[in-house]
């Protein structure tokens, strides 16, 4: 059991129950937090960041092919803003990339001006389009088959989990409260209050707002006997290569998006590697996100046919991650004032830019009938840099020890992250805050002393095979 909260925590009711660990939930506390009210985050993981929020490909998006005029255009484009406006005081990277999206065909190549067009209608007017000459200019090592494309200048990358993890930091300094191995299973609202069974017993709370990712429709059917959604997971696999492959690309390499997928990316990482995918194959199972042969040795082939440098690089790693679809492509907000109830479903893809801007948006929503004093003087804490760009531990003097050498993670990294306010509950975790065991050799020759110097730490312990898992 995990109870982390600033100072004794008092019995009774709070303002506002958060329920799910992912970057939209954690944005969410951090929002309602810094507005003053009592916040409570519920994660039925030893660990936030357990669901879809794991699992992506890391884009700070403008929302230059967004449907126009949509709440996920707004929400994207207020979360690229704020994103840009606080990640220096948090100590959050951005890897300045640009991207171009790429014509491979003639059927891409026609729809080019419609992509320029659309982002222009969208408000990101420094988008255009770019013939194969500045194409190849600008990615000498892409293959001379491309026919065009269009360069969109402000789209970026970012480390998909210091930023959650900096999200939740801030608000539990601020006094928001994370309880963790704590799974909602019931629960009824008394024209007041919520009053939530949980895993770990009852919690009352004025609001709840449902951030469940994947079990979103779970949790509305269980607290409110139906659900307005149905969650239909979709697995997107990826393929990793080596560091020695960053320096065949610069800008993250888009396709031309079809009406289902934004299609395969290539695009560098914050931890100096290159990144193919990911795919989009629907399956009814909300828990696993299995990776099979063929399907990366097709994202492997589809990677060196836009950059044939890759066919000689070797794969570091494979994942995949699951994004929660729904029967519509929009973000499925409901609202319902009379039950002090919000859901925030159906966030895919663009979630990790738009959490802010979707926190935001269910502070607008929820100030229409209760207001709380804004923090004069927040607390703004750093969270730990893990991005390759930027100085890390083993730079600096007193880091004790090289655990992990394929990642250059230092021991002093991973007791920190042990005793931060928000430590790790599982070696997923642990991995996410560190990169620990997650370089070449995937653990197989620093797992045993990452362990060790866990020991009993981690609320589910670490075994020296479980440091190998993928």
């Amino acid at each position: 059991m995990i109870v982390e909260s600033r100072g004794e925590r008092s019995e009774g009711l709070y303002d506002v129950a958060v329920i799910g660990g992912g970057v939209v939930g954690c944005a969410v506390a951090r929002r309602f937090t810094l507005e003053g009210a009592r916040v409570v985050l519920l994660e039925k993981a030893p660990d936030i960041l357990a669901g879809a929020s794991k699992g992506n490909s890391a884009i700070l998006h403008t929302g230059f092919d967004a449907p126009e005029g949509s709440l996920e255009l707004a929400c994207m484009q207020a979360g690229y803003t704020e994103y840009r406006a606080i990640h220096e005081s948090l100590n959050l990277p951005l890897l300045t990339t640009g991207a171009i999206v790429a014509a491979w065909n003639e059927h891409d190549e026609a729809e080019l001006d419609a992509i320029v067009a659309r982002a222009h209608a969208n408000g990101v007017d420094n988008v255009r389009r770019i013939d194969r000459a500045e194409v190849l200019a600008r990615e000498p090592q892409l293959n001379p088959a491309v026919r065009g494309g269009v360069l969109v200048p402000d789209e970026h990358v970012i480390d998909p989990w210091s930023a959650p993890l900096a999200y939740l930091t801030q608000a539990m300094a601020n006094g928001a409260e994370v309880r963790r191995d704590c799974e909602v299973t019931g629960g009824a609202f008394d024209g007041a209050a919520w009053q939530l069974d949980t895993s770990r017993g009852r919690i009352a709370a004025a609001q709840v707002i449902n951030c469940a990712g994947l079990y979103g429709d779970v949790v509305e059917q269980r607290l409110l006997g139906e659900a307005h959604m149905q969650i239909r997971p979709r697995k997107g696999q990826f393929v990793v290569f080596d560091k020695a492959a960053a320096a065949l690309v610069d800008h993250i390499l888009l396709p031309v998006p079809q009406p289902r997928t934004k299609g395969v990316v290539v695009t560098r990482t914050a931890y100096g590697n290159v990144l193919v995918g990911p795919t989009a194959e629907e399956q009814d199972d909300r828990e696993h996100a299995r990776v099979d042969h063929d399907t990366l040795e097709a994202l492997i082939a589809a990677g060196a046919e836009r950059l044939p440098a890759l066919a000689d690089m070797p794969v570091t790693a494979v994942y995949a991650g699951l994004r929660p679809a729904t029967e519509d492509k929009e973000y499925r907000i409901r609202h319902e004032p009379a039950r002090h109830w919000l859901t925030l479903g159906g966030v895919r893809s663009t979630g990790l830019t738009a959490a802010l801007g979707i926190a935001a948006h269910a502070y607008a929503l929820y100030r229409e009938y209760v207001e709380h004093q804004p923090l004069a003087s927040p607390v703004t804490p750093w969270v730990p840099n893990i991005a390759e760009h930027r100085p890390r531990d083993w730079q600096a003097a007193g880091y004790g020890e090289i655990v992990c050498h394929c990642e250059l993670v230092t021991r002093r990294e991973i007791e920190a992250a042990l005793a931060s306010s928000l430590p790790p509950g599982d070696i997923g975790g642990l991995k996410r805050r560190t990169r620990a065991c997650m370089g070449r050799c995937q653990g197989f020759y620093c797992g045993a002393r990452v362990a060790q110097i866990a020991g009993d730490a981690l609320a589910t312990p670490l075994s020296t095979g479980a440091a190998h898992e993928h």
